[in-house]
């Protein structure tokens, strides 16, 4: 047994950090299918309802994440690196803000026509999230670690897709998108979407950060 595992053994089970943790990545769950229903519904009324149900919980990630940041200033024994605590929350705390800055630029700007990209990006999204979350639900004992390189290797492809989709509907605004303003409202939402799968695989990083240093 290594010196760290000894050390981790003395540790005493962590009470606090997991289970904030565990309820961001569940609220990142909610605010990806918020999206997801948000842009496959062509009801506009219940569409704006659903972004205001996507600032609500963008909130309530906020909030978690101060509660983190709280306890890490509140604690000097921590389940894990201090540094990969604070960059795991931010990283989860930049997925809900993208999701909720999607969210925000397709109701301000009045973007009612939703395309393809959008619907798929939304999608990529939602599944970063969802596999975002079963990995974070794996770090209270580290047993099953392969789940956990398993959901970052995922969620590296997920990045990726979601850069050939992006990369493709812009390639597709500058070939036909013949009113400037049109070109600009759409990029900067599909801009947004994607940002939010780079936040994942960033919050994927900090996991795999993880897993080298309990290996």
């Amino acid at each position: 047994m290594s010196l760290n595992n000894i050390f981790q053994y003395f540790i005493p089970k962590d009470k606090k950090f997991f289970p904030l943790f565990e309820q961001d990545g569940a609220n990142l769950i909610k605010l990806a299918q918020k999206l997801v229903e948000a842009v496959n519904t062509d009801d506009l009324e219940l569409r704006k309802s659903l972004f205001k149900d996507i600032e609500d919980l963008e909130h309530v990630g906020d909030e978690i994440t101060h509660q983190i940041h709280l306890e890490l200033s509140k604690n000097f024994i921590t389940p894990f690196d201090r540094e990969d605590i604070h960059h795991l929350a931010s990283a989860i705390d930049d997925i809900a803000d993208y999701i909720h800055g999607s969210a925000s630029r397709m109701n301000l700007y009045n973007v009612t026509i939703i395309t393809p990209p959008i619907k798929e990006l939304a999608d990529l999204i939602l599944q970063g999230c969802q596999e975002l979350d079963k990995a974070i639900r794996e770090l209270r004992d580290l047993k099953n670690i392969r789940t956990i390189a398993d959901s970052c290797v995922r969620i590296n492809s997920i990045e990726n897709q979601a850069d050939f989709v992006f990369d493709t509907a812009v390639g597709q605004l500058f070939d036909y998108e013949k009113d400037a303003v049109n070109l600009i409202k759409y990029k900067e939402v599909l801009s947004a979407l994607e940002t939010a799968t780079d936040m994942c695989e960033d919050a994927a990083n900090v996991l795999e950060s993880i897993l080298v240093k309990h290996a």
